[in-house]
């Protein structure tokens, strides 16, 4: 019996040191406000990973997308380890090198490139929810 998948779970960067975790939480959020706002759900990290039932359920049952400000992969590493491989794996530095764009500097009052940067990276989520609800 094929179940049809209507939502993606997005679990994003908590390193609140780095401005890659900031700009990898903007991102995640204009995803699911803006991009893909009825296709996606966050997951919030630091509760996943102290048991919160509910967004281990939800993990488990739907397809996920990490994303990660770096090469540590937190969001990847722990959600492959508490419910399984995500959907996708998206790292915020090869993101900007893709793209050309610069890393982020600042963690808060983001400026325009900061901007540029958070809308790249959330283009980037919202095209792998689209591959994945296409799947």
């Amino acid at each position: 019996m094929d179940i049809q998948i209507t939502k993606v779970g997005i679990i994003s960067c908590s390193g609140e040191d780095l401005p890659e975790g900031t700009l990898s939480r903007i991102a995640c959020r204009k995803v699911l406000d803006e991009l893909r706002p009825g296709d996606t759900v966050t997951i919030c990290l630091p509760l996943f990973i102290a048991g919160g039932q509910e967004e281990r359920d939800f993990a488990s049952k739907f397809p996920t997308i990490t994303v990660d400000g770096c090469e540590k992969r937190c969001a990847q590493i722990s959600t492959e380890r508490i419910s399984g491989k995500p959907s996708r794996s998206l790292l915020i530095p090869e993101i900007l090198e893709k793209r050309g764009l610069a890393a982020p500097k600042r963690l808060r009052h983001l400026g325009q490139e900061e901007k540029e940067a958070a809308q790249a990276v959330a283009e980037e989520i919202a095209k792998a929810v689209d591959e994945i609800l296409e799947e």
